[in-house]
Parts: C-alpha cells; sequence; structure tokens
C-alpha cells in the first residue's frame, strides 16, 4: 500500500521482526545450501551438468511456482497459519533431499523445500507490510532483505564446512536447528490475521501460475540438452498456453489471484522486474561462482563457502544505508547504484576469474555483488510494497519473493543452460582436434562432455590420460562460465535501462504513490 504519513510499528514490534527474519533465514539458507555440494553431489551419482543445474534450481523452482498462489491463500486464510505450516514442512523436505538415494529424487526433494517455502516465505514480507508503516516499514524490509540476503550468502560457508567433515546430505540439514527456533518465535509472537482479506481465492489462477512458472523454467533448463528439442518445445508451448490463459483469467475473473490493474502500475511493474534481474545475478554469481572455485581453482568446499563471505559483509553493511538512500533520494537512485555494482561484480568475473587468479579478485566480485544486491533489494521490495493496497498485501509479498525465487532460478537457468552449452560444445572441440580422435569412443565422448565431474571421474579411470583430460575439462569449463558471465552483464544493463529510462524521480514517485493510495482508499470505501 502507498506510504501514509503514519509511522506505526506492532507491539513487541523487535520480537516480531526478529521471529519473520528468521523463518526467511530458513528458506534464504536452503535455497544456497546446495551450491558448494554441487561438485560432491555429481561424484556421488554421475550427474549430468543440466542435473545438476535442476537441483540447484529445484528450490527456487518450487518457490517460485507457488509463491504467487500460497501468497494468496494466506491472504484469506491466515498468513500465520501458511507461514507455522509452511517452516514445519521444511523440516521433511530436508530429510527426504539429505538421504535421497538417487539425483532425481534430491531434485524432487529439492523443488518440495520450495514448495514449504512459498507457504512461509511470503508471509513474513506480507506482515511486515500490514504491521508496520511509514519510515518504520522501510528499514524493517531493509532488516528484511539485507540480513536474508547475509543468511543466504552464510550458507555456502556452512556448507562447505560441513562438506569437511561429513557426507554431501549434511548441506540440507544445517537449517534443522534454526527451523525449530523460528517456528517457536512464529507461533509465540506473530500476530494472527492481520488486515487480511475475506474474497474467495483464485485456485484455477493459482494452478495456472503454478504451470507457468514451472514450464518456463523446466524450458530453459532443458534447451541446450542434446535430444531434448521436443521436450523444450513442448515446455515452451505450456508456457505460453499457461501465461495466455493466466491473463484471461485475471481480467475475467472478480476476485483475481494476481490484480493485473494493480500490477500494471509503473512503480509495481519496473520495480519487479529490476527485483528479478538483480537478486537473479547474485545466484547466477553464486550458482557459476561455486564450481569455478571448486572444478577450477582446486578449493576446498570450505575455502569456496567461505570465498562468499565478502557477498555477505556488504550485504549487511549496505541494507540500512539503502534505506537512508530511499528516503532522501527515491528508489530509482537508489536501484542504479545498485545495478552499477553488479555490472562491475560481473565484468571482474568476465574479465579476471581465470585458473590461477587471486583471491583478491574473486572477493572483488563478491564484494560488489553484494553490495549491489544489498543497495537494490530495499528499494525493489520497498516499491512493491508501497504501490498496492493492504488487501493486496500477499500479492506484493508473493512479487517481492519472485524477485528473488524467479530470478534465481531463471538466472541459474540460463547462465546454467549457457555454462553446460559451453563447456559441452568446447570439450567436443578439442576432442575433433586430438591426434587421438579416432580412438575416442562415442560413450567416452559422452562422458567428457557430459560434466566437469563426470570428467573427473573419466580421468581417474585412465591415470595415464589423467593430466590431459583434466586439464581440457578446466578450460571448457573456462570457456562455458565465460558465456555465462557474459550473458549475466548483459542482463544487467537490460535492467539497468530499464529502470533509468522508466522508473520515475523521487517526486513522481511520491506523486505516484500518493495517487496510488488515494485511488486504493476510495474503492475501498465504495466496497464498504
Amino acid at each position: 500500500m502507498a506510504e501514509t504519513a503514519t509511522d506505526s510499528s506492532p507491539d513487541r514490534g523487535g520480537l516480531v521482526l526478529t521471529a519473520l527474519i528468521l523463518v526467511a533465514a530458513v528458506a534464504n539458507l536452503n535455497l544456497a545450501v546446495a551450491n558448494v555440494a554441487l561438485p560432491d553431489i555429481g561424484k556421488a551419482f554421475d550427474s549430468s551438468q543440466t542435473t545438476l543445474d535442476l537441483i540447484a534450481v529445484g528450490y527456487s523452482l518450487g518457490l517460485a511456482a507457488s509463491v504467487i498462489y500460497l501468497g494468496g491463500l494466506g491472504d484469506r486464510y491466515g498468513r500465520k497459519l501458511m507461514l507455522v505450516l509452511g517452516v514445519s514442512l521444511s523440516v521433511p523436505a530436508c530429510l527426504l533431499a539429505a538421504y535421497a538415494p538417487s539425483d532425481v529424487v534430491l531434485a524432487g526433494a529439492r523443488i518440495l523445500g520450495g514448495l514449504s517455502a512459498g507457504m512461509a516465505y511470503p508471509t513474513t514480507l506480507a506482515l511486515i507490510t500490514a504491521l508496520w508503516s511509514g519510515a518504520p516499514r522501510t528499514h524493517a524490509i531493509a532488516l528484511w532483505s539485507g540480513l536474508g540476503g547475509a543468511i543466504s550468502s552464510l550458507g555456502p560457508l556452512l556448507s562447505g564446512l560441513l562438506l569437511q567433515h561429513f557426507w554431501w546430505g549434511s548441506v540440507f540439514i544445517v537449517t534443522l536447528p534454526l527451523a525449530v527456533v523460528a517456528l517457536v518465535l512464529a507461533v509465540l509472537f506473530v500476530p494472527s490475521h492481520v488486515n487480511e482479506g475475506t474474497d474467495p481465492v483464485d485456485h484455477m489462477g493459482g494452478v495456472l501460475s503454478v504451470l507457468l512458472v514451472a514450464a518456463l523454467v523446466l524450458a530453459i533448463n532443458f534447451a541446450p540438452v542434446p535430444n531434448r528439442a521436443r521436450l523444450t518445445l513442448v515446455l515452451a508451448a505450456i508456457t505460453l498456453v499457461a501465461a495466455a490463459a493466466f491473463v484471461v483469467r485475471q481480467r475475467s475473473y472478480r476476485f483475481p489471484l494476481y490484480d493485473l490493474r494493480v500490477a500494471s502500475r509503473r512503480i509495481f511493474w519496473v520495480a519487479a522486474l529490476a527485483g528479478i534481474i538483480v537478486f537473479g545475478t547474485l545466484m547466477g554469481a553464486m550458482f557459476v561462482g561455486q564450481q569455478f572455485l571448486q572444478n577450477v581453482q582446486g578449493y576446498s568446499t570450505f575455502e569456496a563457502g567461505l570465498s562468499i563471505l565478502p557477498a555477505a559483509v556488504f550485504m549487511v553493511l549496505v541494507a540500512p544505508r539503502s534505506a537512508t538512500l530511499v528516503d532522501a533520494y527515491g528508489a530509482r537512485v537508489t536501484l542504479l547504484i545498485g545495478y552499477a555494482c553488479c555490472l562491475l561484480g560481473f565484468l571482474v568475473m568476465l574479465l579476471l576469474w581465470n585458473e590461477g587468479v587471486g583471491y583478491w579478485a574473486i572477493g572483488l566480485a563478491y564484494a560488489l555483488v553484494g553490495a549491489g544486491v544489498g543497495f537494490a533489494g530495499t528499494p525493489a521490495s520497498h516499491s512493491l510494497t508501497g504501490s498496492v493496497p493492504v488487501s493486496k498485501a500477499g500479492m506484493a509479498s508473493g512479487t517481492a519473493d519472485l524477485q528473488r525465487d524467479l530470478g534465481g532460478a531463471i538466472m541459474q537457468s540460463i547462465l546454467g543452460a549457457l555454462l553446460a552449452a559451453g563447456y559441452a560444445s568446447a570439450f567436443s572441440a578439442k576432442i575433433a582436434a586430438s591426434p587421438q580422435a579416432s580412438q575416442i569412443s562415442d560413450a567416452t565422448e559422452n562422458s567428457l562432455i557430459k560434466s566437469f565431474s563426470s570428467a573427473e571421474t573419466l580421468a581417474q579411470r585412465y591415470p595415464q590420460h589423467s593430466s590431459a583430460i583434466t586439464a581440457a575439462a578446466k578450460s571448457s569449463f573456462l570457456d562455458g562460465a565465460h558465456w555465462a558471465y557474459t550473458a549475466g552483464v548483459i542482463a544487467i544493463l537490460l535492467g539497468a535501462a530499464i529502470v533509468f529510462f522508466l522508473f520515475p524521480g523521487k517526486n513522481d514517485e511520491t506523486r505516484l504513490l500518493d495517487a496510488y493510495r488515494r485511488h486504493d482508499t476510495a474503492t475501498e470505501d465504495e466496497v464498504v
């Protein structure tokens, strides 16, 4: 809803906000823990790069696909109820992932975990929107955004530490103690039934939204896989049909799940798109970076996790200053500062991240991306919640969550697809140029181009060729990674252009938010 002149906070606001941040932390940690373990998972199951991509993106997929629908259910039937159910369901989902007997089951467990987060995570921002107003809301969102992102960045560090001593599945149970604490605090301190709606839930729209997002993400993941062209086309067709049906449903149904009239507001849709790109760059950087550090640089899992710490530190340091910038200069300027930092981070990756590069370049890239997300996260979420009526808080918070999770799913899928395609293309070219090309069987070639971990396994079987195979795999991985970094740079530039040309400046932003608030108040009075 638009900012009002009154600043207000709930009773025991510190405890309430702590509970909401911890619930979000469970989702954020589960979102981030898989990346460090991907090389170990690949070795354990001899997984293809595409399967590893699905394991990495599965949690984001489950969360992004369900968050709009489940946010609507929370608006109607109780946000606290959805929050408690989601945190509770995360426990069996984590256990299933930790003890998965195959990589396919693991991918499914990650999707289930994302669905549990889809219940809990959107309610955190919806409750902040409903319980706080004015400047306290801006600062509460800044803490929620900054600490949430920082906790997500700490996931790889905790995972790396566990992988030094335990099996790959240990990374998926690291959040269980935190889930218990979050659940207790939520039950005790989070208020029930705050500004919730009474309109019926659009279940058909919810199913279409799930189908739309799931088909889109899966189509991106399968696009570069050999012999999967038909599947990719089917998924793309499902995406288009579901998108068209969803739009028709939301425009014609009296109680739409996702109010397209509100979503068409300039502050809302530009902020949504801006957030999708900026949060996606963070997840994409972690996804490709963790594999680069372990596969090419030879970092241990702990060292690889520790390397991300600058991102977490800068997100925590920058987030409160981001709220101050929003108040002083508006969301547009703050978003552009965030985009500039993300762009510099990806340029460092593209130009400097080669085999043997010093840690200074790795830490610098992560620090820049972390600062970028810290600057941009607050205005992106603040603009969404500020441009909708309080009765649509679930829609706004669901969209804010989509920024992170659909952005992460899409960017990881695109970057992962380019990584897989670039790796396979480069390795195939090396095989074709090799003097021993005629002696390499199709089965061996398929293993070499399948993924880095598959090539590494093959190198262990043939110690006489181990050095050559490993060197070719590292070189091919770097080629694929450069494809991914280039795509990241392009995405950031496009997002920055959209914000620069289409997001209003501070005075126009204030005027538009006031107009939205007056319109929403008048509409609610007419209904009453």
